[in-house]
Formats: C-alpha cells, structure tokens, sequence
C-alpha cells in the first residue's frame, strides 16, 4: 500500500482535481490518499478566527460569504451531474452553517480548532464527490476517527496504527482511501490540528502506521531543490536525499516539506518522494536511510530568528552558567536553533518569539543581554560536512560582504550553519549558489 499526499496548490482548482485522479488511477497498488485544504482557504479560516477573536463578526461574516461562494463557483466547475451537484451543495451548506452558527456563539480556541478542520473536511467530501460521479470505487476514512495526539501534542502512533488498521479492515479489498491530512483529536477528544503544514506529518504517520512501501508528497514543484527557487533562478533538482539530510533541509527552511513528517517515515524506514503534480514525468526527489555520496547537497534558509547573546565576565568558566540559561528557554518551552559559545559569552537563536520578554528578564540577572532580531539562519546541507577539504574557506570567500553574526560547525555531519541579517538573505544565498554550486 502506498500514501500519496496532496497539497493544497494540487487541489486548488478543479482541473487540480483532475489531474489527482488520474494520478491515483495510475497504477493498481492500493493508496491512501491525504489531501490538504483547497488553496487559500486554510488562510480564510484563520482570518475568520481572528476576526472573532478580535469581536469583528462582521467581518467574520463577510469571510465567510466569500468563501461560501468560492465553493459554490468551485463545486459548478467540479461537477456535471445535476444529482451529484446538489449532493454537494448541500453538503458544503452544511459546513458554512456551522460556520454561521459560531458568530452567535462565545468564541474559544476550541472552537478555533473546529474553524480551521473545515477546510480539510471539505476538501475530501468534494473529491469523493467527484470520484463518486466517474464511478470510481474508493472510501472516504475520517481521520477524526484514527488520527491523536496527546496532551504533550505528540502524535499517539500506536493508537493511530490500531485504530487506522481497523477502519481499513472494515472496508478490505478497496482499491483507494480519501482521507484528511493536518487535522486530529487531542488528548480530551477535541478536534485539534498537527499545525501548519500538518498535511505532510499526517501522511508520514499513516505510512510508518500502515507499513506503506512509499510515502508521495506531491506539490507544485519537482522535488527539493538545492537553493530557494523563489529567490535564486538557477536551482536544480535534488534526486536523493537522506532522512537526515531531508530533516536537516526541512527545518532550516525548504518549504516543500513539513519538518516534522521526516521521522516517522525514518523511525519505519518508509521512503519519501517529492514530487511535482503539474509535471507527473519529473523525477523529483527521493528520501532514503542511506545518503547519496557525501558532500554539499543543499542550501536553505530559516527567516523569523532572534539571537539572545549574554555576556558575563564574572561567569567566567562558573559551573552551572549554561545550564541556568537553558533552564530559562525551558521554562517558557522555546526552543534553540543554534549556539554558540565563548569564555565570557553564550549566544542562542530562537524562532519563538511569544515569550521574548519575560525569556529577557530572567536572563538579566545573569549577564549584559543583548537581543538581536529580523535575523536568517542560512545552513549548508549535505553529508559528512565537516570531512568535506575546503567547505569552510569556500563559504567564507563566498560571503565576503555579508555581515555573519553566527557560525555553527561541527555539531552536525550534516550542516554547517549561518547567522546573517534578513536583509542580507537573498544576497547570501546567491552568493553560496556560486560558489557551492558553480551556478550564477
């Protein structure tokens, strides 16, 4: 059994929807298929949450018309039969009832959550819909009924794995499975979500849960490129990658794929692929246990930082000094993407900025703080960096005139990383195109 996910630009339009089909029809291989949100309307949702959180319900109103309609126009263009129309209509009516009903009701963040699955649960019912009126067999599996994370919002693999098997079990024999990616229940049995890009992390734990013999991400590119392609216009292809190079590139800011669907897919050893739903003949990239010789693959950058530098002269060498600084980010949960440290200085980088201030008081005590932000972590990607003659003197003669304020090098095999000012992004990334790659 293979998973095939497919984001929101891949079901988007329509004509997207299409395309899907034909993809999943491709080959005999029973799939489960995990599609995201129609594009766009995960952010209408969110604009609709605010607005009530913000006591605006007119404006909540409004947003919610124009989406309605947006679905209305879609479904038109989606379906041909006036029977299988009107069952979607319906249906669609339903949810933006629901929708309706809120703006009478005390908003909460539980409701949120209620809010933002709508997309997700649309978006499945129409392409079944769909594959109903072309008389394909196939079965829509509410991932609210197997998909759980607990009060810590891990994911309950095992109960996932349990309750997943059960439902395919009930409907054996089925050549395909609809079902909805970035939403779940919490641990009170609350819908809930697994967060933004949520879609990618749900297909890789239904692959490890189902012991899948390949996990797809399909999007709008073909497969993770070496650079940002947004921002360089020479970028090529990655054709394999490893799960740790993947997780390295994931995180440190390739959008293509979420950072937490790499280990799951790694804990099972379930390969990834890539791939491009507008171009389906592309080779896009694979993810393996094994990397593809050594060497730099990949260059990516992580907007949003703020560096947090304390300074102590009379901590010199104290014992217990870093220990008390981690203990700070701990208790306000933030997490560090890099560090750095000297005799008398540590410097950290987050990405969380919701408990900066109260993070910043704790920290004066003990040392001058200096805070830092609109700052870019740009990391080199690839296999065993650190053995790799003149990496080092290669990316520094590269980045003459870019200001760095950070380096981390050496506590990964598989990324050397930067500090720079945001405004100095763009320019270092072309930089390293050139020289890493040879590509202007």
């Amino acid at each position: 059994m293979k998973i095939m996910k497919f984001g929101g630009t891949s079901v988007g339009k329509p004509e997207r929807m299409f395309q899907v089909r034909d993809l999943i029809t491709r080959d005999n291989e029973p799939k489960i298929v995990v599609l995201s949100a129609l594009s766009g309307t995960t952010n209408a949702l969110v604009a609709i949450g605010d607005a009530l959180a913000a006591g605006d319900k007119d404006k909540a109103k409004n947003a919610i018309d124009v989406l309605h309609a947006h679905y209305g126009v879609f479904i038109n263009a989606l379906l041909e039969k006036d029977a299988m129309r009107e069952k979607a209509v319906a249906c669609i009516n339903e949810h933006f009832e629901f929708l309706n009903i809120i703006l009478k009701i005390s908003f909460n963040e539980a409701l949120n959550k209620d809010i933002l699955a709508q997309g997700e649960l649309m978006s499945t019912k129409l392409f079944s819909y769909y594959l109903e009126e072309k008389g394909q067999d196939h079965v829509l599996l509410p991932a609210l009924d197997f998909m759980a994370i607990d009060a810590n919002d891990e994911p309950q693999v095992l109960a996932i794995r349990a309750k997943l098997l059960k439902a395919l079990e009930s409907h054996s024999g089925k050549p395909i499975y609809i079902t909805q990616g970035y939403i779940c229940r919490n641990a009170k049995g609350e819908v809930d979500n697994l967060k933004r890009g949520g879609s990618d992390y749900s297909a890789s734990l239904i692959a490890a849960a189902v012991s899948a013999s390949v996990c797809e991400i399909w999007t709008d590119i073909d497969g993770m490129h070496n650079n940002d392609p947004r921002v360089v216009g020479t970028t090529r292809p990655i054709e394999q990658l490893s799960f740790d190079e993947a997780a390295e590139l994931a995180y440190f800011g390739a959008k293509i794929l979420h950072p937490a669907s790499i280990w799951p897919a790694q804990h099972f050893n379930i390969p990834v692929k890539l791939l491009n739903t507008m171009e389906p003949e592309a080779k896009g990239t694979i993810i393996l246990k094994e990397p593809d010789g050594n060497g730099v693959k990949a260059v990516a950058a992580k907007d949003g930082i703020v560096m947090v530098k304390i300074k102590s002269s009379r901590m010199l060498l104290a014992y217990g000094f870093l220990r008390k600084i981690f203990e700070v980010f701990e208790k306000y949960k933030t997490s560090i993407d890099m560090i750095t440290t000297s005799e008398v200085a540590v410097s950290v980088t987050i990405d969380n900025t919701l408990n900066l201030d109260q993070i910043s008081k704790e920290l004066q005590p003990l040392g001058e703080l200096e805070v830092l932000a609109d700052q870019t972590i740009v990391s080199v990607v690839g296999n065993k960096l650190t053995q790799q003659d003149q990496l080092v003197t290669r990316m520094f003669d590269s980045l003459a005139g870019v200001p760095v304020n950070m380096v981390s090098y050496g506590g990964s095999l598989h990324n050397v990383s930067i500090l720079v000012p945001t405004s100095f992004k763009n320019e270092t990334l072309k930089v390293l195109n050139k020289g890493l790659f040879g590509l202007d």
